[in-house]
């Protein structure tokens, strides 16, 4: 049981570390989701069952859903896939 726990909190901070160093939006949702639900995992292993409860709803619920929305909102992934789009030519023109 204790090298699970370890093996969390590994990933807790790789998905820390991983969400500041992520260029695209989407992918930083995504990880802030994965660790909000280590977090919960967590949690209830420190036998807190109304924290693991709360950041699983808040962290990787509404907070994600919120996210997702002002994303959208802002046309963030629109810009993205359509830079990711011209990168994608940029490469197919010089091979």
């Amino acid at each position: 049981m204790e090298i699970f726990n370890v093996i969390l909190l590994g990933f807790l901070v790789i998905c820390a570390v991983s969400v500041s160093f992520s260029k695209n939006l989407l992918n930083s949702i995504l990880i802030f989701m994965s660790y909000s639900l280590i977090m919960s995992i967590i949690w209830v292993l420190l036998e807190s069952p109304d924290l693991a409860i709360t950041e699983a709803a808040v962290g990787a619920g509404v907070t994600s859903i919120l996210f997702f929305v002002t994303l959208k909102k802002i046309h963030a992934l629109r810009k993205e896939q359509e830079q990711e789009e011209e990168r994608n030519e940029l490469c197919q023109k010089t091979k």
